[in-house]
């Protein structure tokens, strides 16, 4: 049994590993220079693994389809995959959340392991090897047409035989590491629908509410990161998503995880006919939301006594980061040099009002450029999801992002290429 895996990523290098371990001839294509390139830059640099959480609640994380990857999971689990890096050199630590990372920090570590893997089943590996075109001979895959250097250094054209083709060539997001959507063609060609796609996990274009807008912008507080903060995003008064945690302001709006995670909710509501339809989608960010607002304004009465003289922006530092304090003034429109013990009870109200339910306006989703991931692919409907096999095509096996499927941040769209890419390359060697 020959295979060939095109794309050399998570999903690739975890299928060529499954298939060559059941036995069959598996060749890697790859057409960057190296292996793993978008995993070098996962996790900032550290490669966040998979997710130690429980399978229930690993689930709830998963946003396209997750009763497709019921079976896949089942064969090859977070806990699969963490057992699969220490056995293979990597030993990983578990921080906040339940994300997994190698203990060094350092994402090489994890594709070290994956390398020695290959290694160990026999996996040739192609670099330079940029798949063109499916070969189809009787109704089923025969190999892949795949442009790479000649003997003279010219890129030329080859067909490379095979009995099964897996794949597993990403999605759009960071086309600078070779995901440029290539499977998705593919895809199509072999017969199969390829749903609509999108940045996912990614950060947003944003502005504050009108009137603060005239006199601030994101710009203002670019680079500020706020720590337990909660965020709603709503649409015409419909809560779309809410969460916990952090954020952080940048020149052009809001990104972090809390926002990274919300985006991949964001993306049907922000399109045109539904904002002209139902409203802009606005973010209301509150900044304690330990505290209720009775809380928050017997805090201010009691600091206002204590406090004086003393100027309100002075007063204000010990309850937000010095660069917001002016943004939530002017939200209430309360003057910087007024006494703290002078400020109105409507005046106290308006602050507190700004503190718990400060408003910006999403404008649209950042691009592919900035994207974890693609939501959108393939359709998991022509797919089978113990196999990862083509319905369309014999022969024909995918894996990974060009799949319809994504998830939240923390690892869990790792793990989805992990458990897809196990899956396909069992399945495309006969199991």
């Amino acid at each position: 049994m020959q295979i060939i895996v095109v794309g050399g990523g998570a999903a690739g290098m975890m299928a060529a590993w499954s298939a060559a371990k059941e036995g069959a001839g598996v060749t890697l294509l790859e057409k960057n220079d190296r292996l793993g390139k978008k995993l070098y830059i996962t996790g900032k640099g550290r490669c966040n693994v998979t997710n130690a959480c429980g399978k229930d609640e690993f689930f709830t994380h998963l946003y396209r389809n997750p009763r497709f990857l019921y079976s896949a999971f089942d064969r090859f689990s977070n806990e699969d995959m963490m057992a699969f890096a220490e056995d293979h050199g990597t030993a990983l630590k578990i921080e906040r959340g339940q994300r997994v990372f190698p203990a060094s920090d350092h994402a090489s570590d994890i594709i070290k392991a994956l390398k020695n893997a290959l290694a160990e089943a026999g996996v040739s590996i192609l670099h330079g090897a940029e798949a063109k075109k499916l070969l189809v001979q009787n109704g089923a895959v025969s190999g892949v047409r795949v442009q790479m250097a000649g003997a003279d250094g010219k890129p030329k054209l080859q067909s490379l035989k095979a009995d099964r083709v897996i794949i597993a060539t990403g999605g759009l997001s960071y086309p600078g590491t070779g995901s440029t959507g290539d499977g998705y063609r593919f895809a199509e060609e072999a017969g199969h629908s390829v749903t609509p796609r999108q940045p996912s996990l990614v950060p947003l274009n944003a502005r504050f509410e009108k009137p603060l807008s005239d006199r601030f912008s994101p710009k203002t507080l670019m680079g500020l990161s706020l720590k337990n903060v909660s965020i709603r995003m709503e649409q015409g008064g419909k809560t779309i998503t809410e969460d916990f945690g952090e954020m952080l302001f940048t020149h052009f709006g809001v990104s972090g995880p809390l926002i990274l995670s919300a985006s991949a909710l964001l993306g049907d509501a922000l399109k045109e006919e539904n904002t002209a339809k139902k409203g802009p989608v606005r973010l209301h960010l509150d900044l304690k939301p330990a505290l209720t607002q009775e809380q928050l304004e017997a805090r201010f009465i009691r600091e206002a006594e204590a406090a004086g003289a003393k100027q309100l922006d002075t007063a204000l530092s010990g309850w937000m980061p010095k660069a917001l304090i002016p943004v939530i003034l002017g939200w209430a429109d309360v003057p910087s040099a007024i006494k703290m013990s002078s400020v109105s009870r409507t005046q106290r109200s308006a602050l507190i009002g700004a503190v718990k339910d400060l408003l910006m306006v999403i404008t649209s989703l950042r691009g592919y450029e900035e994207a974890v991931v693609t939501r959108g692919g393939v359709s998991v409907k022509e797919i089978d999801p113990k196999t990862m096999a083509s319905k369309k095509l014999k022969g024909l096996f995918f894996a990974g992002e060009v799949l319809d499927l994504d998830a939240s941040t923390g690892g869990f769209n790792l793990q989805i290429a992990w458990s897809t890419g196990y899956a396909a390359g069992k399945g495309a060697a006969g199991e």
